[in-house]
């Protein structure tokens, strides 16, 4: 059987690959902190599982969606290094390592940009913690010299499905009539449907000449001010009060998270993508929304 390695494989991305890759016929080993799965620290386990592999996609670190005090800053940066790291070191000490190993990155990695998206080639790298945990996990990442396995960073927008991630708390927003623009409503929304990062990966693993550094967001990106009126029609929501920043502010405060992550305005297009040729089957919000309210 061909076989995959989901590492961090248990949120709501891992568990969407990991049935997607069962329905296509793969053996499925997952890395994870549960006790069911492979664990971080069983080090020949993770060799064992990536020897012969034809990919290993690395998903694992600690949710952003918090708030960000120095525990939970470390947390997050820390989880994202030593898992890398592991990953690295266990492929280094394999004989038939995977063919390609994917790692996450995010699109946060790019400056907050009203005036201009972000590309590969001509994105601003920003500041700032979040920007700092991106740059040093690529660079963890790129700090690997692989000869048999070659190494894409997919720096991933925000990620709308079904059953989980972000849009869980926009859908209770507008249900709860606060489905107005936040902020100043003119900050960019980059996303990408679930099933459009799932076709990526098998899209980049059958590529087999390209490496590096992939934008991995849909070509329309949004304001927040259209994000918010596509999900108030989708779910016929008649009106949503706005919510300033100061309102945000104290809102976070209470869910334990922070504005940035609907404030930065993140512009992001999937240029290299789109020049190899992948054409993403929910290009559009109205497209995404619908299938997934």
């Amino acid at each position: 059987m061909k076989k995959v390695v989901l590492a961090g494989g248990t949120g709501f991305i891992g568990e969407y690959f990991n049935k997607k890759f069962k329905e296509l016929g793969y053996e499925v080993y997952i890395i994870s902190r549960q006790k069911q799965h492979i664990s971080w620290k069983d080090q020949v386990g993770i060799i064992e599982a990536l020897e012969d592999s034809e990919l290993l996609i690395n998903l694992a670190g600690k949710s952003v969606n918090c708030r960000y005090n120095e525990a939970n800053k470390n947390e997050i940066m820390n989880s994202r290094i030593q898992t890398t790291t592991i990953l690295g070191e266990s492929i280094q000490a394999c004989n038939n390592p995977p063919k390609i190993w994917i790692n996450s990155s995010t699109a946060t990695i790019y400056r907050h940009a009203e005036d201009r998206p972000m590309t590969e080639e001509n994105g601003e790298i920003g500041s700032g913690f979040s920007v700092n945990v991106a740059t040093n996990w690529e660079k963890t990442f790129f700090s690997f010299d692989l000869p048999k396995t070659r190494q894409i960073a997919l720096r991933i927008a925000i990620v709308l499905g079904k059953n989980g991630g972000v849009i869980m708390p926009y859908r209770n927003l507008v249900k709860l009539g606060l489905g107005g623009v936040q902020g100043t409503g003119n900050q960019k929304f980059s996303w990408v449907h679930v099933e459009d990062l799932f076709q990526i990966v098998l899209f980049l693993k059958d590529k087999e000449g390209l490496s590096g550094v992939f934008n991995c967001s849909s070509p329309q990106p949004v304001s927040n001010r259209k994000l918010m009126e596509e999900l108030r029609k989708t779910m016929n929501v008649p009106f949503g009060i706005p919510s300033p920043k100061w309102m945000l502010e104290i809102g976070s405060l209470l869910i334990k998270t922070e504005t940035e992550l609907v404030l930065k305005s993140r512009w992001v297009l999937p240029e290299r993508l789109e020049r190899e040729g992948y054409t993403f089957t929910f290009g559009t919000l109205d497209k995404t929304l619908q299938d997934i309210l």
